[in-house]
């Protein structure tokens, strides 16, 4: 799936395929830049610094300070959430299981909205101190080793007024090699739009398979029908994201389409009803 972009001076990486990230001001098909808004990161209260104006200044390093090669997309943009979430109703949010598993995860993360570059110069984001909520408690968290079922659920600690939460699946299964759109912070970036993928293997009774463009940070990322923009599913497992160099940098991880082992996607309809 091509989304309709600005044209970009980026040579790509390849994760799946082409690497088909964008961020969110590069992408002018507002379905997905809607949906974009009901997704989260889960950050420090560390990683937010509040400016005069009210707002905060998302802090952290870069991927180059993280060990990145500089020749990487974004190398130069901050990287601070550990995984995503999104909301399906107004004060609850899903992420993967590994994401908040325990009282301390509640405890110790925020869940920042709006956490997107403004232009495409721009290296950092500055968020709106209403896009920022904490952890009320845990509905539920599930990390099996053996159904590989995985996700988790919080309530937050106010209702989330000024965006909808987004459609997910309710019964049923997505199609065998339907396309797919996943919307998150691969390695703790600001947010990113990934279309081009599909569903590799629709066996797994918890899960399904896809070539997503993925990686650590987009844990929790909803995963999205690429026609209707449905959520079927939430990011949780997958291929190693790098590789290091001679140099002792990190390089993406290079995969056919149909190669690697592929990211695991849990079903979203396990999800227990509200």
């Amino acid at each position: 799936m091509a989304f309709s972009t600005s044209s970009s001076a980026n040579s790509p990486k390849v994760i799946y395929g082409n690497d088909d990230r964008e961020d969110v001001v590069n992408v002018y098909d507002n379905l997905w830049v809607d949906k974009s808004r009901s997704t989260a990161g889960m950050i420090t209260s560390s990683a937010l610094s509040l400016l005069s104006t009210g707002d905060y200044k998302v802090i952290g390093k870069t991927l180059v300070e993280r060990g990145w090669c500089s020749s990487e997309r974004f190398a130069n943009q901050i990287t601070a959430p550990t995984c995503t979430g999104f909301l399906i109703a107004p004060d609850v949010l899903v992420t993967a299981g590994h994401c908040v598993s325990k009282s301390s995860d509640c405890r110790n993360y925020k869940w920042a909205f709006d956490i997107k570059i403004p232009t495409l110069t721009d290296t950092t984001a500055i968020i709106p101190k209403s896009s920022v909520y904490g952890c009320k408690s845990i509905l539920y968290t599930v990390n099996s080793s053996s159904t590989k079922d995985e996700y988790a659920m919080i309530r937050l600690d106010r209702k989330v007024l000024d965006r909808p939460a987004l459609e997910i699946r309710q019964t049923g299964k997505i199609a065998d090699n339907a396309s797919l759109v996943l919307i998150g912070h691969p390695k703790g970036l600001p947010t990113k739009i990934a279309g081009g993928a599909n569903v590799r293997s629709n066996t797994p009774t918890r899960y399904f398979v896809t070539n997503t463009d993925s990686y650590a940070g987009n844990s929790g990322a909803p995963v999205l029908d690429a026609v209707t923009g449905v959520v079927e599913g939430i990011l949780v497992r997958g291929e190693s994201d790098y590789i290091t160099t001679p140099t002792g940098c990190y390089i993406s991880n290079i995969c056919s389409d149909t190669g690697c082992k592929g990211e695991d996607v849990t079903r979203i309809t396990n999800l227990p009803k509200l």
